[in-house]
């Protein structure tokens, strides 16, 4: 099974995009032996082999038969591993007797090169387009997805929400993008969200969604904010014509800074803003009740857990890094984890793969060493 068992980690890369190059074995092209070992027989097929179940899910799949494919194969797949828009797992199919094969490649193939990540420009009308809308809006709320941490753009969303008056709401993948004390921060929004950040989703005009795939449990299956025109700013242009709404394709910072530009001192309604302010006030006091308890009778609920492990650090908020990803302790996280740093929180819920987080957390800590990195096992993976 050595291939197939790295199905299931190219799917979560796919969905998550996260770039990972993945090298499988695969059967003898000269079928000189045949079939081999965990070789997969197609009587329809000889081409197939298992390695085919990857195609779908990688964003470049290559099935190396000469050496010299290498010459053409390795640097596509570093460019899709580069790619904003396109980033995610890559597969290179080795077959066995080709890995024995010797190939005189030229020295130059293997100098270093400097990769640099592309920020993507907005397009002016685009951006025409969207503050136009925005500048008809009085009740507008953003929805943070990961593309703002993925596109670094925590600041630029920040001032965008504090110069214009606009609540912000986060996905899970977008969690931390803004610090959970920010007057403007309602918290998660979705199934797994917040009173006070599903309230004012359902009552928005518009929706300025930022780097979020938009998938059921953050629009509740899209009736969460189905009233809501939609405006979608994000790298991705799959993702910005999600749902038929307005979409921007850009770097989540630079789309933001053309927006406010063109917005200039437009901002929100004024009694919408204090509405956003006062739940997401009364918010912070509830998650601060509900994680402050110290005495409870009986096994202590989920909130109660996160509350004592956030209590057992000064600077939990600022230094912890959270991760997990399957069961229903996400949900409880998403609502009650309290961070300022932008990754403090590391959920994998876009494929929610029980088991992820014991072996996410060990990257998170090679990644982040200075880091204080708790692995919360949901309940799915524990079983």
């Amino acid at each position: 099974p050595g291939a197939t068992n790295l199905l299931t980690a190219a799917a979560l890369a796919h969905v998550n995009r996260l770039p990972v190059l993945l090298l499988p074995g695969d059967v003898f092209v000269s079928r000189a032996p045949d079939p081999v070992l965990q070789q997969l027989e197609d009587g329809t097929d000889g081409s197939v082999s298992v390695n085919d179940a990857f195609k779908p899910l990688s964003r470049y799949f290559d099935r190396i038969v000469y050496p010299e494919q290498l010459l053409t194969a390795l640097p596509r797949a570093i460019a899709a591993l580069t790619d904003p828009a396109a980033c995610g797992p890559v597969t290179l199919s080795l077959p066995q007797d080709v890995q024995t094969m010797a190939y005189d490649y030229p020295a130059d193939f293997f100098k270093p090169r400097v990769v640099r990540f592309r920020a993507v420009p907005p397009v002016e009308q685009d951006l025409e387009e969207a503050a136009a809308l925005l500048q008809a809006a009085k009740q507008p709320l953003i929805v943070a997805g990961g593309g703002v941490l993925y596109g670094q753009a925590g600041a630029a969303l920040q001032a965008f929400a504090e110069r214009h008056g606009i609540p912000v709401a986060e996905t899970q993948a977008g969690k931390s993008s803004l610090p959970w004390d920010h007057p403007l921060q309602l918290g998660a929004i979705g199934v797994t969200g917040s009173p006070a950040a599903n309230a004012l989703a359902a009552d928005a005009d518009v929706v300025l969604a930022v780097g979020t795939r938009l998938q059921d449990f953050t629009t509740g299956s899209n009736s969460l904010f189905a009233q809501a025109q939609l405006l979608s700013l994000n790298v991705n242009s799959f993702d910005a014509l999600k749902r038929r709404g307005l979409g921007v394709q850009a770097d989540a910072t630079l789309g933001l800074q053309g927006l406010s530009r063109l917005l200039g001192s437009w901002s929100s309604d004024g009694q919408w803003l204090e509405r956003a302010q006062q739940a997401a006030h009364a918010w912070r006091d509830t998650v601060a009740s509900i994680t402050g308890k110290r005495e409870v009778a009986g096994l202590p609920y989920d909130g109660e857990v996160i509350g004592a492990v956030q209590r057992s650090s000064l600077d939990s908020t600022t230094r912890d890094i959270v991760v997990c990803a399957a069961g229903t302790l996400p949900a409880e996280l998403h609502k009650l984890w309290r961070t300022s740093t932008p990754g403090g929180y590391h959920m994998e819920y876009g494929y929610s793969c029980m088991g992820y987080e014991i072996a996410g957390g060990l990257g998170v800590k090679m990644a982040k060493p200075e880091a204080e990195v708790i692995v919360m096992v949901g309940d799915g993976s524990y079983l």
